[in-house]
Order: structure tokens, then sequence, then C-alpha cells
């Protein structure tokens, strides 16, 4: 099933019953609606942070922290963010999430409404009770006018399911598809160097497809890698032992944008990231490989898996009037 048909089905099952189809039209009125509550810190109990905050576009649909920080932190995002509300664990990227069925490291979230739903209730995160959030939208016009549209049979319009259908809406638009490698897939066999094809060929020989599954690389499987700390990770969810320590699978696609890495942000480089990782397959059974194969996976994921064409616009302003969240600086990679 295509992303498309994924956001289709879970909008419709999401928004009620009474809606038999969605319309072009409608699908993209959520979408736009979506976007600018993504950047609005209206969301939020500061009114400055934003979920943009710390899924920003300048760093892979993360925040290029380890760890997040969320309400107190004032406006600016990104590395020079700080504050008391730090996260537990170092914020996901939310590229081709839409293509998920598990969400957040310990997979706790079914779907992305859900997931758009918890960092209200989270006192690290937006740290605002749903009710006020949708009291404080629902009296801004502009806003009230657009869930009106978006989600003509919902009666009040502004409710938490439309809330987070309009969130999921957005986020389903989080698209990765045009990489280099995605050219070398339809046939532009020019699109990967032979250091790329090369670092394409160990990912299968390693057995690290069996986790980062093509075309998307990424999966719904929960893997041990940093040792956690105070963190059991899916195990908090399931209460099965061989759950703990373990967290979900990330994707490999724009991971150049996305450190740091692993659920703690504990590995700053992906380099490091990948030495990290073919110890793991060392250590079941895989053979070790050289410093330059090494290099080629990198190379293959720091280039060859990189589509930043699908950026999100950042909007000038949002109907709250707020400030949206800024980053302060972009460090070149």
């Amino acid at each position: 099933m295509s992303v498309t048909c994924v956001a289709l089905s879970a909008c419709e099952s999401s928004t009620g019953a009474a809606e038999s189809a969605v319309t072009p039209e409608l699908q993209s009125a959520r979408v736009a609606l979506g976007r600018l509550l993504f950047y609005d810190p209206i969301v939020s109990g500061d009114a400055e942070t934003a979920c943009a905050t710390c899924h920003s576009e300048h760093w892979g649909m993360g925040d290029g922290l380890a760890l997040p920080i969320g309400v107190g932190g004032g406006t600016l995002s990104g590395p020079g963010r700080t504050g008391d509300a730090i996260g537990r664990r170092n914020a996901p990227s939310l590229w081709n999430a839409g293509a998920r069925s598990a969400l957040f490291w310990d997979g706790r979230a079914s779907s992305l409404e859900e997931q758009a739903m918890l960092p209200f209730e989270n006192d690290r995160e937006l740290a605002l009770p749903i009710e006020d959030a949708l009291a404080a939208i629902a009296d801004v016009d502009e806003y009230a006018s657009r869930f009106a549209a978006a989600f003509p049979n919902a009666r009040p319009s502004v409710t938490a399911v439309t809330l987070t259908a309009a969130l999921a809406e957005f986020q389903r638009t989080l698209v990765s598809e045009h990489a280099p490698y995605d050219a070398y897939l339809a046939g532009d066999t020019g699109a990967l160097s032979a250091t790329m094809r090369e670092g394409l060929s160990l990912l299968d020989e390693l057995g690290c497809q069996s986790c980062h599954e093509p075309p998307l690389f990424q999966s719904d499987r929960y893997a041990k890698r940093v040792p956690a700390v105070d963190d059991m990770g899916r195990y908090e969810v399931t209460g099965a032992e061989e759950d703990r320590g373990a967290f979900r699978v990330p994707t490999l696609r724009n991971a150049r944008e996305t450190g740091p890495y692993f659920h703690d942000g504990s590995v700053v480089t992906l380099r490091e990231a990948v030495e990290l990782e073919v110890e793991a397959q060392v250590a079941a059974g895989m053979r070790r490989p050289s410093a330059a194969e090494i290099g080629a996976l990198t190379e293959l994921i720091s280039k060859g898996l990189l589509d930043l064409s699908n950026d999100p616009d950042r909007p000038e302003e949002v109907p709250s009037g707020l400030p949206i969240p800024r980053d302060g600086f972009r460090i070149p990679r």
C-alpha cells in the first residue's frame, strides 16, 4: 500500500464513520492545516514550543540534540536550545513515519494520530492539556474556519480527533523517495558511485537489511545496540524479557541529517554509528569489514540515501500570531 493510501485510510478511520471518502481537496486542506499546527506554538504550555521545535527540517526532522528540550527553552530550536525540560530519549526523525506501524523508540503508539496526542500529556514536551489546546485553537478565527473546511462532517470541528488527524496528515507528507538510491533502483546505474554501490552490497552481505529493509531502509523491529541505563526500551511497553533494552530500528534515509544517533543520542557521528552497527553484526557471526568498507557503508548512507527535495516549507507566520520557533544556527555537515 502506498503512503498516500495509508494516509487516506487512516484519516477516514480517525475522523468518523460519516466520511465515506476523503477527496483530494479535503486531503489538501488537512495537510495545510496540519502544517500550520505543526509550526504553531499555540499547542504548547509556554506558547513558545511547537512540534517543529524538536522535529525541524533543518535537522532531518529531528532537533540536532542528544536529548530534546521541551517547554521552557524559549523560541530557539536546534543545538543552541537550552532548558530544564530535557526529554528522556533522542527526538526521532519523522521521515517516512507514515509508513510505520509503531511510533516512538519503544513503539508505544500504533499510528501517527496516537503519536500526535502524547506530547500534550508530557511535561517535558508540549505540557498542555489537550482540552486547553483545543480551546485556544478554536478561539482563533482562521483555525476555526480551516478546521470546518477540512473536517466538514465533524461537530464540533475542533476536537482531539481532528487536531491529531491534521497533524498526522501533514507528517504523512514527509516522504523521502528521491535519493540517488531511488534513481539507481529505477535504472540509472550512474546515480550511485562505485563506492556507494559497494556499500549497498555490504548492507546485504552483513545482514544490515534484515532491520533496515529497502527501499525505506527501516522497519518496526527492535534491536539492542547502545546499553540502556535506567531505560528498558520496548520492555516498558510489552513486559517481555526479550525486549529489555531494545529500541525501534530507525530509518537510514536522511540519516546524515539526523544525528546524534540512537535512543540516547550518545553517538555523535554517522561513521561512529555505522561502526557500532558493524560490531553488532560481527558479534552475530558476520565477517569483519575493513575500514574502507565501513567508509563505503557510511558514504552510501550519507550520500546515496540523502533526499532533501521534500523538506517542508516553514511558514512565515501562523494563525495564532505567535513567534515560530527558529534555529539559532546551522552546522554544515
